[in-house]
């Protein structure tokens, strides 16, 4: 008698994986899932979340149809607000925030941040920066030439375009204006990189920052040697990009060892560059098939084909990673928080 009841035992623990994954199938099965941006579209965030949209529902138990809805606003916070606090938390809703964002809810003391980083149900990044670099790009035929034309005391400024307080765009400028030095007027207000992009080259603005990878997605041209831009400065990396090799880092151009520590505490975000997260409360065998997915798709042959073709930068990071990074955020010197905190979020 007890054999048989440890028989059965055992096949009942055997039969609970495959129950769960019927159930998640389940539920799943004809449904749609909700993959909200928090950008325009046609800029970097977009293009990203387009092409991962064409591939995760391929891997989600039942596979479900994967939908984009672009939310801009607030440099992606408002996104993230939905997420934490108003969309529906059974899975059906992901969504792609700025690298920044994780950050901003680590610092704190933003009235329009209504979540905190605890609360960030990770679901993985589809690049930790191995192969890119955030690069300030200048039109050729600005004042500036070099980096040390704007570093020099009275020499000329650059006009920078931004999104909002929150975004990278804007935190960088700030950053490298105040802990640098550097001569940079933020225009802030633009929509996304792809209207940024666009003032860039109407004229409205001189300079502009954004990753390799994603100017290879949405401005190809500019990466050519007869392009409107040429490369200034690069961040989010402890080594020169080797594609760039003769573009200066900015850690390389830090005062001392506190301003390097600021620098470092703020470049602890590309290494989640294109991060993705569910709502809280996801039910735990669904949040798993859901990572499991993220990873299974950023991995299988037909996105790598795309994202090679595309010029998209494809490192993959898996959610629980993720939320380590964002945990190792919240350990950098209280120093440089602190002086990050009142510079990129005080009014």
């Amino acid at each position: 008698m007890r054999i048989l009841q440890t028989i059965c035992a055992v096949l009942a623990a055997l039969a609970a994986p495959v129950a769960r994954a019927d159930d998640v199938a389940d539920f799943y099965r004809g449904k749609q899932i909700q993959l909200i941006v928090g950008y325009g579209p046609g800029g970097g965030y977009d293009l990203n979340a387009r092409t991962l949209a064409r591939h995760l529902g391929n891997f989600i138990p039942g596979n479900p149809t994967v939908v984009v809805q672009n939310m801009p606003g607030a440099g992606s916070l408002r996104a993230a607000n939905h997420v934490q606090q108003v969309a529906a938390r059974d899975g059906t809703v992901i969504a792609a925030l700025d690298r920044a964002a994780p950050l901003f809810a680590v610092l704190g003391g933003n009235p329009v941040i209504r979540f905190s980083a605890s609360e960030m149900n990770w679901l993985g990044t589809l690049s930790s920066y191995a192969s890119d670099a955030f690069i300030l790009w200048v039109r050729k035929d600005a004042a500036a030439k070099s980096i040390e034309d704007v570093l020099r005391p009275g020499g000329p400024e650059i006009k920078v375009g931004g999104a909002a307080a929150g975004s990278t765009d804007d935190s960088t400028v700030v950053l490298l204006r105040d802990v640098l030095g550097m001569r940079l007027h933020l225009i802030s207000g633009y929509s996304d990189g792809n209207t940024i992009s666009l003032a860039l080259e109407r004229g409205e603005v001189e300079g502009r920052t954004a990753g390799v990878s994603a100017l290879a997605t949405t401005r190809p041209d500019w990466l050519k040697p007869d392009s409107l831009v040429r490369p200034m400065l690069q961040m989010g990396r402890a080594t020169r990009l080797p594609a760039y090799a003769d573009v200066p880092l900015a850690r390389e151009f830090a005062r001392d060892a506190r301003a390097r520590s600021i620098i470092e505490a703020a470049e602890l975000p590309y290494q989640l560059a294109r991060p993705y997260l569910m709502t809280p409360g996801v039910p735990p065998e669904r949040a798993a098939a859901l990572r499991k997915a993220f990873m299974d798709a950023t991995n299988a042959p037909a996105l790598k084909e795309e994202a090679a073709r595309t010029g998209m930068e494809l490192s993959p990071v898996d959610g629980v990673e993720v939320g380590r990074l964002v945990a190792q955020m919240g350990k950098a010197p209280p120093e440089a928080l602190d002086y990050l905190r009142k510079l990129l979020v005080a009014p």
